[in-house]
């Protein structure tokens, strides 16, 4: 069974059931997963699983915002945790990176590098959270070939789904690389990336602020289809 280490935590979001959501997502294509928020001690060296996921907001946290949380949630990122997670992408392994994984480790210049893109404190924003739509886009297998199905009173019909509306949040204005080919949209905002980095395989989803948006169906068949690209499959 492949396994999937899930690093979750921090503020503003309610990471422990989040976390638990994807864990499930995962769970009907067989992966297992390990939630824990001890990043540094579930990094000091590379994981054993062929997964990882970032579903944390764990960085510095120099600023004025949630200085009440700064003591509990405060993350500078040691050596280990870098080199283990360079290490787990060199050995073919995946990187499943949701939502605030674009803040996390600002202390560590690759990993905007890793991941394809960042967000920029001052430049990045989202709109309040609300009914989003978001289009696909093609030409790699987490997207390619969807399928819906709508039932009438008259006859089941098949489609390629090619747009969906979840409620989420729509990071806005990240810092994305010009190398970066997205897969997903809201109106002009990439949201969903496919990468290989370093040997190994990695997947950004903007998505995920809450359990709503893991209970969006289509959203949940791209985290599986995004799971079993990253494992190899």
């Amino acid at each position: 069974m492949p396994r999937n280490l899930i690093l979750s935590g921090g503020v503003a979001h309610d990471f422990p059931a989040t976390s638990a959501a994807l864990a499930g997502v995962l769970a009907e294509i067989g992966v297992e997963s390990e939630i824990t928020e001890d990043v540094a001690g579930a990094l000091a060296e590379p994981p054993r699983a062929g997964l990882v996921t970032v579903n944390a907001f764990r960085w510095r946290m120099d600023g004025d915002d949630f200085a009440d949380e700064r003591d509990r949630w405060r993350f500078e990122t040691p050596d280990s945790v870098r080199q283990a997670l360079l290490a787990h992408l060199a050995g073919g392994g995946g990187l499943l990176a949701v939502h605030t994984a674009s803040l996390c480790f600002d202390d560590w210049p690759e990993w905007a590098g890793i991941l394809g893109g960042a967000w920029r404190w001052g430049e990045s924003y989202h709109p309040p959270i609300g009914p989003a739509r978001v289009r696909l886009g093609a030409g790699h297998p987490v997207v390619d070939g969807l399928d819906g199905f709508e039932v009438t009173d008259f006859e089941v019909t098949d489609f390629e789904v090619t747009d969906f509306e979840v409620i989420d949040e729509v990071y806005s204005d990240l810092d994305v690389l010009p190398d970066v080919k997205p897969l997903a949209y809201s109106d002009d905002q990439p949201l969903l990336w496919a990468r290989t980095v370093a040997g190994g395989r990695v997947v950004y989803d903007a998505l995920g602020h809450d359990t709503r948006s893991y209970e969006n169906p289509v959203r949940r068949t791209l985290l599986r289809r995004a799971a079993r690209w990253l494992l190899g499959d």
